[in-house]
This record gives C-alpha cells, sequence and structure tokens, in this order.
C-alpha cells in the first residue's frame, strides 16, 4: 500500500510548501521509492487556464494537457518525474464532478453535502495517484484557517479511516517571523496555526519552520511543548540564496530519515546525491556571466515566467555560467525602441504570451536580433512575432502589416489554427499538451536534440504559421526545420546565416530540469555566451 504525506501551510501563504514537498520528494526518489506529487488548490476555478498571470502567475501544461498551477512545474523539475491532469486537483474540479454525479442520478437521490460527498470525491482522487507508488505527497494550497481550504483539510483528516494513520504523515510549513525592533524570532504565530490545525483534527507529525535565521534550542524547546511534537521533528527551511539548496538543507537536518522511520518504509540507508552537490557547485562557481532580455507582457511578475526563468538558470549552469535575466516589457520596446532596450545584451528570448498588447514590440525585438546576430529564441508567440518580422521586412509582405494574428485579416501570415475556428457559435479552446515534431536533418535544432528524429514537445495555443507562406519564407532563408506530420503543423523555424536565431511552436521550458537543461535553452545559452567573448 502507497503512504501519504500531506503537507500544509500557515501563518502567511507563499511559505515554501511547493518548494518542502518537492524537495521531500527529491530525497525520498533518491532513496529508490516511487514517487508522486499532488498540487490540491481551493480556489474554484476548475484549473488555472483562465487564470490572470499578473495574480496567480504562470500556467504550467503536463503531456496530457492539463493546465495546472505552477508548483506541478516546481515538482517535475524537482524529481524528475512526469505529472497528469490527476496531480492537479482544485476546489472547482472536485465540486464540478460531485455536481455532475448529482445529476446523473448517482446519488440515489439523497442529499448532496460538503461531508461526506464533497470530502469523499477530494479522497478518491488523492487515491486515484497511489496507484504504481510507494509515496503520495498532497500539498494543501492556502493557509489553515482559510474557509475555502476546509473541506479539502477535513478530507484528510479523515482519510487514515480508510488507509490506517500509520501510512499517514502530516508536515506542517509555518512561518517564524522575525521583529526587527525586538531583534527576535517568534514562535507564537507557529503555536496559533498549529492549534487551528489541531483544532480540525489534525496533529501534525512534523513541523517545518520558514525562518531568515536558525532556531535556538530554546525555541525548538517552545514549539515541541506548545504543538505536542516531538523536538526532533522540528525541522529549518532557511532563506536560501537558491531552491535547489533546500533539498540538501532538509537531508542534512535528516528529515528523509524521520520520514521513512516514521512510515515504515525500508530502503537504502545512503544514497548518492553527487551530481546534485555538482549542480549546485556549478551554479556558485561560475566562468563569467551573460545578459538575457527576457521580452513579454507579464514580467511585472516573476512567477509568470517561472518555468522560463528556470529553464535559463538550468541552461547556464550546464555552461558554466551566471545568467542576469533582464526582464523586458514588450510595450517598453514600441516606447524606447530596440537599440535602447536591448544595450549589452547577449541574448534575446521572446515568451509566450495572449493578446494583442505588446506584439509590436515583440515583432520589434525579433527584428532586432535577426538584423544585429543576438541569439534569439522565440517559444509561442515568440515564433509568431519572428515570422511575422521576417514577412514583413524580408519578403514585404502588406498582408503581414497587421498587429496581430487577426482572423479577420486577409490570409495573414499567422492565423487562428482550423479547429480552433468558431463552430456553430462555440469558440474553441487551445491545442494542449505533448505533441509529436519531426526534425529536418541537419539543421541546427537536429543537433542539438543529439540527432533525434522526433521530440515530443508541450503546447499551448491557438494560432499557427500559414503554410501558404512557407515556401517564399524558406527560400528567403527563413527555414522550417520541425513539423507535426499529422497535420502539417510548423513547429520550428530557424534563420540561416545567423549564430543562432529559433522559434518554436511549442514551450520548451516545461520539459527543463537542474540536472538536465532542456537541449534548445542549452544551445541558446551557448550561443549567447560565445557572443559575449566576442565582445
Amino acid at each position: 500500500m502507497a503512504k501519504f504525506i500531506f503537507v500544509t501551510g500557515g501563518v502567511v501563504s507563499s511559505l515554501g510548501k511547493g518548494i518542502t514537498a518537492a524537495s521531500l520528494g527529491t530525497l525520498l526518489k533518491r532513496r529508490g521509492l516511487r514517487v508522486s506529487i499532488i498540487k490540491m488548490d481551493p480556489y474554484l476555478n476548475v484549473d488555472a487556464g483562465t487564470m490572470n498571470p499578473f495574480q496567480h502567475g504562470e500556467v504550467f501544461v503536463t503531456d496530457d494537457g492539463a493546465e495546472t498551477d505552477l508548483d506541478l512545474g516546481h515538482y517535475e523539475r524537482f524529481i524528475d518525474e512526469k505529472l497528469s491532469y490527476n496531480n492537479s486537483v482544485t476546489a472547482g474540479k472536485i465540486y464540478s464532478e460531485v455536481i455532475s454525479k448529482e445529476r446523473r442520478g448517482m446519488y440515489n437521490g439523497g442529499t448532496v453535502q460538503v461531508i461526506p460527498h464533497v470530502t469523499n470525491e477530494i479522497q478518491e482522487s488523492i487515491l486515484r495517484v497511489a496507484d504504481g507508488h510507494d509515496v503520495v505527497i498532497a500539498e494543501i494550497g492556502g493557509t489553515v484557517g482559510d474557509i475555502e481550504g476546509l473541506p479539502f483539510l477535513e478530507a484528510i483528516r479523515q482519510i487514515p479511516g480508510r488507509v490506517g494513520r500509520e501510512n499517514i504523515l502530516y508536515c506542517h510549513v509555518t512561518l517564524i517571523p522575525y521583529i526587527a525592533a525586538a531583534g527576535e524570532l517568534k514562535t507564537k504565530p507557529t503555536q496559533h496555526s498549529v492549534n487551528e490545525l489541531r483544532r480540525i483534527g489534525i496533529q501534525p507529525d512534523i513541523i517545518v519552520c520558514r525562518s531568515q535565521l536558525p532556531l535556538k534550542p530554546d525555541m525548538k524547546d517552545k514549539i515541541a511543548l506548545f504543538c505536542s511534537v516531538p523536538k526532533s521533528c522540528i525541522f529549518e527551511a532557511l532563506d536560501e540564496a537558491t531552491i535547489y539548496r533546500v533539498p540538501i538543507s532538509l537531508q542534512n537536518q535528516g528529515l528523509d530519515r524521520l520520514v521513512l522511520d516514521k512510515l515504515g518504509l525500508a530502503c537504502v540507508d545512503s544514497f548518492e546525491v553527487r551530481d546534485w552537490l555538482d549542480f549546485l557547485d556549478m551554479m556558485d562557481h561560475p566562468a563569467s556571466e551573460i545578459d538575457i532580455a527576457l521580452t513579454g507582457k507579464y514580467t511585472s511578475i516573476k512567477d509568470a515566467y517561472m518555468s522560463v526563468n528556470e529553464a535559463l538558470t538550468h541552461a547556464a549552469i550546464h555552461n558554466r555560467l551566471k545568467v542576469n535575466i533582464t526582464p523586458i516589457e514588450a510595450e517598453e520596446i514600441e516606447s524606447r525602441g530596440a537599440g535602447e532596450v536591448f544595450r549589452g545584451i547577449h541574448g534575446i528570448l521572446v515568451a509566450g504570451g495572449f493578446g494583442l498588447r505588446g506584439m509590436e514590440g515583440k515583432i520589434s525585438a525579433a527584428g532586432y536580433a535577426r538584423e544585429n546576430g543576438i541569439p534569439y529564441f522565440g517559444l509561442c508567440l515568440g515564433m509568431h512575432a519572428a515570422v511575422i518580422d521576417f514577412a514583413r521586412n524580408v519578403l514585404s509582405l502588406s498582408s503581414a502589416n497587421s498587429s496581430e494574428m487577426d482572423p479577420g485579416t486577409l490570409n495573414p501570415v499567422v492565423h487562428l489554427m482550423e479547429e480552433q475556428k468558431k463552430i456553430e457559435g462555440l469558440g474553441g479552446t487551445m491545442r494542449l499538451g505533448a505533441y509529436p515534431c519531426k526534425l529536418k536533418k541537419g539543421s541546427r535544432v537536429h543537433e542539438a536534440y543529439g540527432d533525434l528524429s522526433v521530440v515530443f514537445e508541450r503546447h499551448r495555443h491557438r494560432y499557427e504559421f500559414n503554410n501558404s507562406y512557407r515556401d517564399r519564407m524558406e527560400a528567403a532563408g527563413l527555414k522550417v526545420t520541425g513539423f507535426y506530420e499529422e497535420k502539417n503543423l510548423v513547429e520550428i523555424v530557424e534563420l540561416e546565416d545567423h549564430p543562432w536565431f529559433v522559434g518554436v511552436q511549442f514551450h520548451p521550458e516545461f520539459l527543463s530540469r537542474p540536472l538536465r537543461p532542456h537541449p534548445l535553452f542549452r544551445n541558446f545559452i551557448a550561443a549567447a555566451k560565445n557572443l559575449a567573448q566576442r565582445g
């Protein structure tokens, strides 16, 4: 039977529950266990697909096309496992399923209530992931005390009755705030948070304390006394220079060994983390630095491009570099001009996005990189910007002068995908998930992928390159080097006679890992390094 670890949070949000869960998953996997992680969000959206990036950050996409919270990106990067639709659970998804069952008469006419119907559905979503795994880690979003999170907390309170208390471990992540005026760390918020959790009926087995400063022994004694948790089960999660240090910090404190003991899991007593330590060592000792401009529409919020930032970091470390990522709002290019905005930059990445705002700035970014030999990497809408710039300024096509992919424009260079067009008044969704991309032999991307003939990459888009322009574009030097054969969709374009100019229809950032940077990000950073070395 699988074991279950439930990670809750207290005092404030954004404490690092997701990183704690991901770090623990990393340590347990390296013990030889089969691990999966679930994010359980109490918001009423069915998924994150329609949520505003300024409020919620990026939408992470899985192979099966699920649009999820960005924490699933952390999970995949840390445990190096592909997750799915079942690993993302929201209150909206739960209530939608309960109401659907009620409408189909599956409750036999009974009164449908939060307890037991909603809580049972939450438990089923947890147990569904357990098949084939030794450990399932479930992070409960929000903070203990939030009204919307109560059904999830009640569900995990009940679940020992179904699987046995010996197969359950509750981990509570809380804040130990530092009061500068008093020069002291305070444990009282943690005491209140744990008391609230206990009032609900959950006694934590482990407390992970997020803090700016190390906890003194007497503070751990106080937390142990008032929270009824052994001192040996209280751990520190100090602020780190990088999230990738957290697994090593927790392992040094013995968190993984304690979890194994409490859950009765037998596995290897020691395990190899040399590769992870080597990664951290390379991060700490870069040979040089480069400057990359991350151009987008939501750059004022770092979380909006979380996976892109992480993929650039992974690739830079692999190249023995420190990458300085400069966020550039696309509208700033429109007002100031590309020449001024990109002065001193060694590489330009244009990220994805939706809508007209800032599109002209993205097109200008692609044009500036093309004309000045600066490495360019266009992701999804960034590829669209590249082909629009090329059509306008190399092919001189008047049909490319519309600012975005407007379905009403006559024969646009980038247009709405056929299956996304409105049918009988109903709008399309998006092309989501992993699809095969056939690579052109001898191309720059073919080399980057290690001479693979077909790769699978994750998509999230409604627009595509218009194939009627393909021959003219390729004749002028912008080659199609990746395509989806079944639908004859252009997936990758690259510019001849340029140091590195690649646009992709997909989102490669979702597949980058700390120890295995995505090959396209890796080679993009290498090209930027070459430019920096040339001065």
